[in-house]
């Protein structure tokens, strides 16, 4: 067992702990949940270290039998890819927690559970290296959100943890039914060895390429969500508690962009290149598209949902601008995304707890009776719509500059949506925070108070430090793109000749017979 198995540990035995706690010491699971998930993110700072001493390689890999047949493995392994977006995990959980401490006031034992069972999911799904793990993993974390959303969720949130499941179990059919191909193609799970095998022709998928990748493909392109497949999200975060849009939006759409990379580039790298075009075009449609129905939404937690779609354009149009550049832009601006609209739902959240409401109409002048909770807002709505030295600034920048190495037209484009998000993110801080004080926020909204700052002030720091000091990020997810964008140029490269070989021995062997024809005659 090594470090990495033991942040995967660690959450896993305390949602099995959390289960037998008496559901009536409910501010005992609550410390317990606080704890567990405090001590999983402290123990994966260990893992920048192990990732650090060698970035473009998979530390702490650890491959053992788990089912011996059909040859399945407990394989896991971090690499600069999926570091980040582990932590990322880890360091939400926690923050979750606290703000749901006073909010969930029913069913606390399966609540707390639940989150951390979410935890091992989306955890698992980083670092999992065998396929048919990965999609154990990425069912796991569809689990607790169901839960999350279906009970303690709105007054549609039936409806919308219904519509959630039933788009995610349709791709997530589509990623099995390639999985279980792939198997029988080549007798194993495990995403290195298929690599290996594919790239020194010992593994002939070229038939099959394009099925395989749309399957995976769809499966992930739901979870982003790219447009036109987005339509579960909003009804997903409109509904979902505080907490639930928080992981949901922070962390489980990363789970889809990550398939894209870890998998989807590598694996299929002529398919990829093939569909990239329309797949670019409903990319940059969605950041278009997500930011003008964002800015004519009447519910603040609808306006955050759509604005992630246009975010989440920019990230598809980085991997598949196959730049090194767009592709660490893209990965940077996950990591980006997770930290500004995690803040914006928890800033949300803070104020329907005090005015019970998520219309627009029924805020105005909040600045006036809480300044401070005014002005993180203000903050993080600045990070959001890309304002340069905060974090979401590096992240769309890489990705422009990426994309204009491979079309440029793609970042005139592309470009309207930042113009747009500053506008629906404006217009909402206007009417939110200024204007004449209306009458239940003079009544019900206070500032925030010492929890409150305790989850928001170290999501402003780091979109601060991510702004200034992406140094501290980029080199480990620029090493290990490197290495997914070479090994795909490579396995072209090999089919290419390969089948120029064999053109050559058809020509080669035509030539032979040609000769022997009138003699045969």
């Amino acid at each position: 067992m090594n470090l990495l198995d033991v942040v995967l540990l660690i959450p896993a035995l305390g949602f099995l702990v959390a289960l037998c706690i008496p559901r009536e010491k409910e501010d005992l699971i609550r410390y317990f949940a606080l704890g567990v998930s405090l001590l999983t993110f402290i123990v994966s700072l260990g893992l920048i270290g192990e990732v650090y001493a060698s970035p473009a390689h998979y530390a702490l890999e650890h491959n053992t039998p788990w089912i011996e047949y059909p040859s399945i493995r407990y394989h896991v392994g971090v690499d600069g890819l999926s570091l980040w977006l582990v932590i990322l995990t880890t360091f939400l959980t926690p923050v979750c927690v606290l703000v749901s401490w006073r909010h969930i006031q029913k069913s606390v034992k399966l609540f707390y559970a639940l989150m951390l069972l979410l935890l091992v999911g989306c955890a698992g799904v980083f670092v999992a290296l065998d396929l048919f793990l990965f999609y154990v993993f990425w069912e796991i974390s569809l689990v607790p959100m169901y839960f999350l959303v279906g009970i303690w969720g709105h007054e549609k949130r039936i409806y919308a943890a219904v519509k959630f499941f039933l788009f995610t179990m349709t791709g997530s059919v589509l990623m099995l039914a390639a999985i279980i191909w792939l198997y029988n193609k080549s007798g194993t799970f495990d995403l290195l060895l298929l690599l290996d095998m594919i790239a020194k022709g010992r593994l002939d998928i070229s038939g099959a390429q394009n099925w395989l990748f749309l399957a995976f493909f769809f499966a992930f392109a739901i979870k982003v969500p790219l447009f036109p497949l987005h339509t579960w999200l909003p009804d997903a975060h409109g509904e979902a508690p505080t907490a639930g849009s928080v992981m949901l939006a922070s962390v489980m759409l990363k789970l889809g962009c990550y398939g894209l990379v870890r998998i989807s580039l590598p694996l299929f790298p002529q398919a990829s290149h093939a569909n990239a075009n329309w797949i670019i075009a409903l990319a940059i449609a969605g950041i278009i598209y997500g930011a003008l129905v964002a800015m004519v939404q009447p519910n603040m937690k609808r306006l955050v949902a759509y604005s992630s779609v246009s975010h989440l354009g920019f990230v598809v149009l980085g991997i598949f601008s196959f730049t090194q550049i767009g592709l660490d832009g893209a990965v940077y601006q996950m990591l980006n995304h997770g930290i500004s609209t995690g803040a914006l739902f928890i800033l949300v959240g803070y104020l329907y707890e005090r005015n019970h409401s998520l219309e627009i109409k029924d805020y105005s002048g909040v600045c006036s009776v809480a300044p401070w909770l005014s002005t993180v807002f203000v903050i993080t709505s600045l990070a959001s719509m890309g304002l340069p030295l905060l974090n979401n600034f590096v992240g769309e920048f890489l990705v422009l500059q990426g994309a204009a190495q491979a079309n440029f037209t793609w970042v005139i484009l592309a470009a309207l949506g930042v113009i747009l998000s500053a506008c629906y993110m404006l217009w909402l801080v206007q009417r939110v925070f200024y204007g004449a004080t209306h009458e239940s926020v003079a009544h019900h909204v206070t500032d925030l108070n010492g929890r409150e700052w305790a989850t928001l002030a170290p999501l402003v720091v780091l979109m601060v430090w991510m702004g200034v000091g992406s140094g501290s990020f980029l080199p480990a997810i620029s090493a290990s793109n490197s290495t997914t964008l070479q090994s795909g140029v490579q396995m072209v490269r090999a089919r290419q000749e390969t089948r120029i070989a064999q053109l050559s021995r058809d020509r080669k062997g035509a030539a032979r017979v040609a000769p022997e024809a009138p003699h045969a005659r």
